[in-house]
């Protein structure tokens, strides 16, 4: 099954949330209530299984990933120390293309895992394809020095002026570098997520 390429706002009413983490308008929010579709109905009462679904699949929509990836990162979440469920955020968190997005150096996910992709990225001053790569404290992420990209990446910050980056993060808008300063907690993703719920749904 190929990625979903649809409108994002689509699969924000399907899960009653903002999924890209920004502000939309008054009229897409008041659509939140709407399930998609032309012959929407209200939403039926869900039972324990369904909402543990559902929940599951408001994070990996939030971080744009297939089933079996995000099937690996729980995974990884379950062998270490420590909440599961607040590791597996710990973990998403660091993923490449959520930093990109997270130091606004692009307007979603959605972008920035395609600047990852397309190698505009620079991780330590090597550059870095993958977007589901895990950074890690000290890094540092930077833009592709090359002037298009840098005027691109400068007229997103200038475009979210008043947005304030995750204090697990810093970045100096003069050299356009990000640095890792600690590991991300559940409280600085603030994800609308239930993610116990998850753990749930995967130990059964």
């Amino acid at each position: 099954m190929g990625r979903y390429t649809g409108p994002a706002h689509r699969q924000s009413r399907r899960e009653g949330v903002i999924l890209s983490g920004h502000r939309v308008n008054d009229k897409k929010e008041r659509r939140l209530s709407q399930l998609p579709g032309q012959h929407w109905d209200k939403r039926s009462k869900l039972s324990d299984y369904a909402v543990q679904l559902r929940e599951k699949q408001k994070m990996k929509r939030i971080y744009g990933m297939y089933e079996r990836q995000f099937r690996k990162f729980f995974e990884q979440a379950a062998k270490k120390k420590g909440v599961t469920g607040e590791t597996l955020i710990q973990l998403l968190e660091r993923r490449l293309d959520n930093v990109v997005f997270r130091i606004f150096f692009a307007a979603t996910r959605r972008e920035a895992r395609q600047m990852v992709g397309h190698g505009l990225i620079y991780v330590n001053g090597h550059r870095l394809d993958i977007p589901s790569c895990v950074v890690d404290v000290g890094d540092v992420i930077e833009p592709r020095p090359k002037e298009a990209n840098i005027k691109r990446v400068r007229a997103r910050l200038e475009q979210y002026p008043d947005l304030k980056i995750p204090e697990w993060l810093t970045l100096d808008k003069n050299s356009l570098k990000a640095t890792v300063l600690r590991m991300p907690s559940k409280a600085d993703a603030a994800l609308p997520v239930e993610e116990s719920m998850i753990v749930e749904l995967y130990s059964k």
